[in-house]
């Protein structure tokens, strides 16, 4: 490996930003969203063009290249390189002005676009392309790769809406492009009025020819417009610092045309016809895509078509008549702007729901943005897959019909030689074909690794070579992102996947959805990023720690390129002793959040349990891993003992406390929850039996419920018997004051004591801390217990999600050789749920207030919420819950050093949603993590759903007491 320390310390004695020369940091810049795979020397994130420069210094007199990265969301491989890469997003990512006379705004590259639409749209103004990355992409990257987005049709490219650009050149020189040939470099316009008839004849005329260096931009008829011209290159040519761009006047109201066709061959041929009536967008994809109950029009293919108004009856209107000019086979129009969202997230989300088959075998990017003239769109994609079938691959086109841009990903064998070669022969097969039907092979991702190879075959060996003077006007040295556009590696070189391991590693979890096989989990990540997004959308959870630091390691997406990394064993050398992967993870909530929230579904709260798992095998573990990792062991010894009040007296005297803490491993910030005086158990026995005719129910003693929060459960019983139900305890069918035991026979005084001892745990403390042996062991004790339950078919009710989370999907994935593992994440049902399935006629009492809280993150990330919705609706619980995650998360926001990443994570949508409510708010929390945190943080008391029905029932037997 090269010695890269005196690069180091030249770079740290030189720019005032960061710079990250150790495995870590060179680990998370390895990839972007492509298949290739390039190892950085370092990273630096500058301050400012001054540190640009210092750096373009040190590497020039170095020999060292130098790329540029932004988000990170190239799907071609050109944010990846060999020497320095910029991380813009760190510093500069400023919004410098924006003036909405002009209609212009200066941004700095490293800005995301979503945060230029918040700026721009009280003015009435908007940026006209908008990728589906646009919550993380950067205006940088958008430059660097002439992007385009779904209102193309519409707006046009990037480059059609750049004004100005500052730019540094590998030599230093500092240029500020525009037209009239505004700051070109000595010998860029010798260079094109010496080729003019080459600029007028040999480009394609189409709206998305991406491909190749814009070199037409220079003609004189064309304004000699040098910024145009520099958009699209991919960082070969300058490096960007700061742009000038247009804003366009945003539509005040927006329709949603959803038109249903046959198949997407009837959808692409449709889609040039709807030009005319003036769309904002023109977006198609296929039923492979889009998952069941998505609520769109019959068909096998659809358009999205979007049309805009200064009214909604304007905007339905011109929505309307396209119906009427469409030939389809259904067709619906949407105005609600919430219900536009939600069948936009469909299309967005296709680029990362794409990279699996429905199979559920992996699709790759490499052929991820064709473009032909869209009235040519129907016979390509016709050849397109008569060639794919040729090939024997598979692949679900979507994307930008109205522009003619395919997307696609493609189930290409990457991981052997055979397989890499039939992606070479269909790779050169289909650029002929592309170029056949009038085409770019790139239409809004550029060429990077994966197509400049080919580019011969698009524009022919005269104008590469005019690509490759370009090159050399702007950068002699080719110190610039050097095998990008010209001089390019072999498409089939250096692919992500050649440094994974060839058999599978051991591991302690099923990974179902992977064939069991965790290198096939780490590679779901393709690195579009969506965990980076700074803004959680609507109940959104992922990825809070990122959002918190804003650091790419604490990302979902970071984390997956470090335990990749691990795997490969190139950069991150110690496998599952790696410190750098521990440390990445230990901000890691387990919130669950991407196992939904990730368009390719990784799970990283399962990754962090297995990493921990071989991590501390043998060895020491962190003291919070035994106090609360073990935390139902020792909340059971002080049941057994009732010493349930002195540990609370003692708990409150602050040297004990601080004591206690500091040998546990937790936060000094953090006040020590109080324990129930009686457990929810014990209060159960000692009730009085409730007679009922219903459906029988058993109700999960949660660890949280049974020690933290009987109440919880005493309200739920409360409320699922007023429903008509009959309740039943774990681990036997076992009714308050004894009762009938095991498929009805009697059992002995003895026998009752043992199962009254025994305990059912979901084992979700051992699981968030990798304890994963003794896991299992509670786990399938917990099954040896239930099996009485699962036999009588009987639904398990728990109250607290992480519980039932755990139950639902941890239990069948680290079981998964045990059979009455699926039977009982099967019987699981929340609170809601078993409402709704089995008292579905029972009116709740009428609360009738609003309601402020957080849906528990794996709430949304497992279970679901509607029926919550539903039973919150009855009762008159009017308003939305937010998203994200309370930052407690269990133990982690009790363990020491993760307290002011709890407090931001709960800043980030939580608390705000509470300080905002109005005085008779009801203040729900299902979570006791959820309720802990707001009573801590804010001094609030959240209560379970349970609670608040239970609380309404009782006034209501009051009110009926008093009224006799």
């Amino acid at each position: 490996m090269t010695d890269h320390s005196g690069l180091e310390a030249e770079l740290r004695g030189c720019v005032r930003g960061e710079v990250g020369f150790g495995a870590t940091a060179r680990a998370l810049m390895t990839m972007d969203a492509s298949n290739y795979r390039r190892v950085p020397a370092g990273v630096v994130a500058p301050r400012d063009a001054d540190d640009v420069a210092a750096v373009l210094g040190v590497c020039r007199a170095r020999g060292v290249p130098v790329v540029a990265r932004g988000g990170g969301t190239s799907i071609a491989g050109q944010a990846t390189g060999t020497g320095v890469v910029l991380d813009f997003t760190r510093h500069m990512n400023g919004l410098l002005e924006l003036d909405p006379d002009t209609r212009t705004a200066v941004v700095q590259p490293g800005l995301v676009l979503d945060r230029l639409q918040r700026a721009a749209a009280p003015h009435g103004l908007r940026f006209g392309p908008d990728p589906s990355t646009h919550s993380r992409c950067t205006l940088g990257g958008m430059i660097g790769n002439n992007s385009c987005g779904s209102h193309s049709v519409a707006w046009g490219t990037t480059a059609d809406n750049v004004r100005e650009l500052s730019v540094l050149t590998a030599r230093g020189r500092r240029l500020r492009l525009g037209r009239d040939w505004a700051g070109a470099p000595e010998g860029l316009r010798e260079l094109a009025q010496g080729e003019l008839a080459r600029l007028r004849t040999g480009f394609p005329d189409l709206p998305r020819r991406i491909s190749g260096y814009a070199l037409d931009a220079l003609l004189p008829e064309k304004g000699a417009d040098v910024a145009r011209s520099f958009c699209g290159s991919e960082g070969t040519l300058g490096i960007l610092t700061e742009a000038v761009v247009r804003l366009v006047e945003a539509p005040r109201a927006h329709a949603l045309a959803v038109l249903g066709y046959g198949d997407e061959g009837a959808a692409a041929e449709a889609a040039a016809g709807l030009l005319p009536h003036g769309p904002l967008t023109v977006e198609g994809m296929a039923a492979d895509l889009v998952p069941s109950g998505a609520g769109l029009p019959r068909g096998g293919a659809w358009l999205f078509v979007e049309t805009g108004g200064a009214s909604r009856a304007q905007a339905l209107a011109r929505a309307q008549a396209i119906v009427r000019a469409a030939d389809v086979v259904d067709s619906l129009v949407v105005t609600d702007p919430a219900a536009q969202r939600t069948l936009w997230r469909i299309r967005e989300d296709a680029s990362g729901t794409a990279t699996r088959m429905p199979d559920g075998s992996e699709a790759w990017p490499g052929w991820e943005d064709c473009a032909v003239p869209p009235a040519r769109l129907g016979a390509y994609l016709r050849d397109f897959r008569a060639l794919l079938s040729s090939h024997g691959l598979r692949g679900t086109p979507y994307g930008h019909f109205g522009d003619g841009c395919i997307h696609v990903r493609i189930d290409f064998d990457l991981l052997t030689g055979p397989g890499i070669g039939r992606f070479r022969r269909f790779s050169e097969e289909l650029a002929d074909l592309v170029v056949a039907h009038g085409g770019s092979l790139s239409g809004e991702h550029g060429d990077g690794r994966a197509r400049a190879e080919l580019l011969p075959r698009m524009y022919g060996a005269e104008t590469v070579r005019l690509f490759e003077r370009a090159k050399a006007v702007w950068d002699p040295d080719d110190l610039l992102n050097p095998g990008m556009l010209v001089h390019p590696a072999p498409l089939d070189a250096g692919l992500r996947f050649s440094v994974l391991p060839s058999e599978p590693v051991e591991v302690a979890f099923g990974y179902p959805a992977d064939g069991g096989d965790f290198r096939a989990a780490v590679r779901r990540c393709v690195g579009v990023a969506k965990c980076r997004t700074a803004t959680a959308a609507g109940s959104a959870v992922m990825c809070p720690s990122f959002r918190a630091t804003g650091e790419e390691e604490h990302s979902t997406r970071g984390r997956a390129r470090l335990l990749h990394e691990m795997l490969a064993g190139e950069l991150v050398t110690d496998g599952w002793r790696s410190t750098e992967v521990r440390d990445a993870l230990d901000l890691c909530l387990s919130c669950k959040g991407c196992r939904t929230d990730c368009p390719v579904g990784v799970d990283m709260a399962t990754y962090k349990a297995e990493f921990l798992h071989h991590h501390y095998a043998g060895r020491r573990r962190p003291a919070a891993h035994h106090s609360m990792g073990r935390l139902p062991e020792w909340l059971r010894w002080v049941a057994r003992t009732r010493t349930a009040p002195l540990l609370n007296a003692l708990a409150s005297v602050p040297p004990v406390a601080a004591a206690a803490k500091r040998l546990g491993g937790i936060a000094p910030e953090r006040r020590l929850p109080r324990l129930a005086a009686r457990t929810f158990t014990g209060w159960w026995r000692r009730r009085e039996p409730v007679s009922g005719s219903g459906d029988l129910v058993v109700l999960w003693p949660d660890t949280f419920t049974e020690h933290l929060s009987p109440s919880v459960g005493r309200a739920a019983v409360r409320v699922l018997e007023a429903a008509g139900l009959r309740v039943a305890l774990p681990p036997t069918l076992l009714p308050a004051r004894g009762g009938i035991a095991r498929g009805g026979r009697p059992v002995s005084a003895a026998a009752l004591l043992t199962v009254r001892r025994a305990r059912v745990c979901c084992g979700l403390t051992y699981l968030s801390t990798g304890q994963l042996d003794r896991a299992r062991t509670v786990l399938r004790r917990t099954l040896d217990l239930m099996e009485p339950v699962l036999a009588a078919g009987v639904p398990v009710v728990v109250l607290e999600p992480g519980c039932a989370a755990a139950l639902r999907t941890d239990l069948p994935e680290l079981l998964h050789d045990d059979p009455r593992a699926p039977r009982l994440a099967s019987a699981v049902r929340t609170f809601a749920e078993v409402l709704e399935e089995h008292a579905p006629h029972w009116i709740p009492p009428a609360v009738d207030r609003p309601v402020a809280g957080q849906t528990h993150c794996h709430q949304h990330a497992v279970l679901g919420d509607a029926p919550d919705r539903k039973l919150r609706a009855a009762a008159g619980l009017t308003g939305e819950l937010s998203g994200g995650c309370c930052g407690l998360a269990g133990d982690f926001g009790f363990q020491r050093g993760h307290f002011e990443v709890s407090r931001a994570c709960a800043e980030d949508q939580l608390l705000p949603s509470i300080r905002g409510a109005a005085e008779d708010t009801v203040i729900l929390a299902d979570g006791f993590s959820c309720r802990t945190q707001l009573e801590q943080l804010a001094g609030t008391r959240g209560r379970h759903l349970a609670e608040v029905l239970a609380a309404a029932l009782d006034e209501d037997t009051k009110r009926e007491g008093e009224g006799k």
